[in-house]
């Protein structure tokens, strides 16, 4: 697919993509264009605020909280008045749905994932189920598979490599198509310098390569993932 260029079915998609990309490393000019752009291509506002939501865990509060405000004055719409997940009483269910959500991101590799991020710290790992895949990701209102595509453009526009080799096999466990994962990896070229391009580009053909051989021929997974 050329830079940018999605399905038609795929479009709205690929737009939420690009915002999230921008949100995390765009100055605040461009994060502003990209929410006027949002908002004047009618895309759902519910998926909008969801993925600037998420946004915190990957570009921080700062910029979360900048990116809603930009939203807000460029879609003139109200926040909400209630959130399921704005009271105390909801963290109740949020361990198990994150570690649903965290197994069906990492698929086979979830259960060396948890050891190896407990070894960096045991907080990183109950922050990881509670806060980033219970809290946040495990959120209905935006499918998984499209926050994972979210995340992919993020983690490649803020050229953090191990967090994107996670969710380019991620984005596929959730039910994305190679396809979808090739453009939103493609909506962030004129963001990231060449060399780092040409690098995520490898690391996807060797995410691609190393699925098609483990369908061929099983083995364990490699257990150096986090």
């Amino acid at each position: 697919m050329a830079s940018h260029e999605w399905a038609a079915a795929d479009h709205a998609v690929g737009r939420l993509v690009r915002t999230a990309a921008l949100l995390a490393v765009g100055d605040d000019a461009a994060v502003r264009a990209a929410l006027v752009a949002a908002a004047t291509a009618r895309l759902d506002p519910v998926w909008v605020e969801e993925m600037i939501l998420q946004s915190y865990l990957f570009a921080g509060f700062p910029r979360a909280l900048n990116a809603m405000r930009e939203w807000r004055r460029a879609s003139g719409r109200p926040a909400p008045a209630h959130d399921v997940d704005a009271t105390l009483a909801a963290a109740d269910g949020w361990t198990a749905r994150g570690e649903t959500t965290c197994a069906t991101v990492y698929g086979p590799f979830y259960a060396k994932l948890r050891p190896n991020i407990a070894a960096l710290h045991p907080a990183l790992d109950a922050w990881m189920i509670v806060e980033g895949y219970g809290k946040v990701l495990a959120r209905p209102a935006l499918p998984l598979a499209v926050r994972e595509l979210c995340v992919v453009a993020v983690c490649a526009a803020s050229r953090q490599e191990r967090q994107l080799h996670s969710h380019l096999h991620g984005a596929l466990n959730a039910g994305a198509s190679a396809a979808q994962v090739t453009a939103a990896l493609d909506a962030v070229t004129d963001l990231v310098p060449p060399a780092d391009r040409a690098h995520s580009a490898r690391l996807w053909a060797h995410v691609q390569a190393t699925r098609a051989a483990q369908t061929a021929s099983p083995r364990p997974p490699n257990s150096d993932v986090h």
